[in-house]
């Protein structure tokens, strides 16, 4: 029996990259799908794929930054199918590249409102639904840059710092309640968030290949296998846990 089968899951940012690689995986396992993001037509295309492999899902545009948008995305997941089982909380923008004294305020502002606003706003719609019913899964995707410093990113450093740490608290507020909340911290991963950083130089993504350990870069469909895991009666005695999905980047 698929490992989900009977779930219903909420992806974030799921027009592309992990998120669509997620939404595909959460509806490979049995569960029916609420695929949301900000570009509809990537969104829909997610849905496309998803029923053209026999899944069931369903799209909803929001923008997780307003809270409006979170808590109608989340009405309309238990409107449509009645529940909401598993949650990867995993929109997110990359800003700028700038040293911290040049860092755009508006920029920064942005970055924090979807990364990190973003993803409370999302857990606190989700929470209560979960609660309601007994328990559920989520998902919050951070990154290796919320393990560790990188120069000339401070506002998405300092973003998934801060999903790491909201991931931890809340994960131990609700731990006797039913209630798992992990996060991923992917490394580099070929996404269109990635591609144009990789394709900025000359050679860089020969350079990054061997920063890390593994000697690749990681694809979504790998992050998206950790998320379902995270996300299943398999993990069910892990919360809290902050998964690096890196090739072993952080391990140095």
């Amino acid at each position: 029996m698929p490992a989900l089968a009977g779930r219903v899951a909420l992806v974030t940012g799921a027009a592309s990259g992990i998120g669509r690689a997620a939404a595909l995986a959460f509806a490979r396992e049995g569960a029916r799908v609420v695929v949301s993001d900000v570009a509809a037509e990537g969104g829909d295309e997610t849905v496309r794929l998803i029923k053209a492999a026999g899944g069931e899902a369903g799209f909803v545009r929001a923008d997780i930054s307003r809270e409006a948008d979170v808590t109608a995305m989340v009405d309309e997941t238990v409107g449509r199918f009645g529940r909401l089982d598993c949650a990867f909380n995993n929109a997110g923008i990359p800003g700028e590249q700038a040293r911290t004294a040049d860092y755009g305020a508006d920029t920064w502002a942005r970055v924090l409102a979807v990364n990190l606003t973003g993803v409370w706003l999302c857990m606190k719609a989700e929470i209560p639904r979960m609660l309601a019913q007994g328990g559920g899964a989520i998902v919050n995707t951070a990154s290796v840059a919320g393990l560790q410093g990188f120069a000339r990113h401070a506002a998405y450093t300092v973003s998934k710092h801060g999903v790491v740490g909201l991931t931890r608290t809340a994960a131990l507020e609700y731990a006797r309640e039913g209630l798992r909340i992990n996060a991923v911290c992917p490394g580099y991963i070929r996404t269109g968030m990635t591609g144009p950083f990789l394709a900025s130089q000359p050679g860089l993504e020969e350079r990054v290949s061997q920063i890390e350990p593994i000697g690749r870069i990681g694809t979504p469909e790998e992050v998206a296998e950790a998320v379902v895991w995270l996300c299943s009666d398999a993990a069910s005695f892990v919360t809290g846990h902050i998964m690096p999905v890196d090739g072993g980047l952080t391990a140095r």
